[in-house]
């Protein structure tokens, strides 16, 4: 199972890309933890990648390719990967698929979780945050018993800085704007499929894997 998971800020992708690690038993790998995990083993694009970043600098295409190239390589992804923030862009896609075919892999499915701008923009601006224990609340969709006060341990809740409808509205427009050439690339390879995100997360775990079964 070598899979591509996509989605807009706040579609639910961590939650998905646990659930199928677990039901696949195959590493959910996001572009962050491959450069954290690069910087941490001190290799040599571990190293440049950390220079940019310590800049405050986007981190070039050929470092980026070079860190995920290593990543797929490792033994872990040889039953297969779901691999989450890379590619962003069609020369990014261009090179994954030279990636795979020098391991002698190639994608079984590109799943893209789709939830309308409007549905993602009141989930983030309704999201509070548990400053203590970290857990998370919905004004609408999960509140907590006492408003303000976390039910797991009674800390303060909270709204981050960026969950904000102007934040989030331009959030949405950069990555539509970058990934409508990416579904369009994919779509032309056959391999991509479009669940809905709005369903419950079970519903949308039960689609996902009933695609990738077909």
């Amino acid at each position: 199972m070598h899979i591509l998971l996509m989605g807009p800020p706040g579609a639910g992708k961590g939650t998905q890309a646990a659930e199928l690690k677990a039901k696949f038993q195959i590493p959910h790998i996001s572009t962050g933890d491959m450069f954290r995990a690069a910087i941490k083993e001190g290799t040599e694009l571990g190293k440049k990648a950390k220079s940019f970043m310590d800049d405050g600098k986007l981190v070039p295409d050929e470092v980026t390719i070079g860190i995920v190239r290593e990543r797929l390589a490792k033994d872990d992804c040889k039953k297969g990967f779901i691999l989450d923030g890379f590619p962003r862009t069609v020369d990014q896609a261009d090179a994954l698929e030279k990636i795979l075919k020098d391991l002698g892999l190639s994608l079984t499915r590109v799943l893209n979780i789709s939830v309308p701008a409007s549905d993602l923009i009141e989930r983030a601006v309704g999201r509070r945050i548990c400053k203590k224990c970290g857990a998370t609340y919905h004004v609408k969709f999960n509140p907590p018993k006492k408003e303000g006060v976390c039910d797991a341990c009674g800390g303060e809740l909270f709204q981050r800085a960026d969950d904000t409808e102007e934040t989030m509205k331009n959030r949405l427009s950069v990555y539509e704007a970058s990934t409508k050439p990416l579904i369009e690339y994919y779509e032309k390879k056959g391999v991509y499929t479009e669940v809905d995100g709005r369903q419950a997360i079970d519903k949308v775990t039960a689609d996902l894997i009933e695609t990738l079964k077909g």
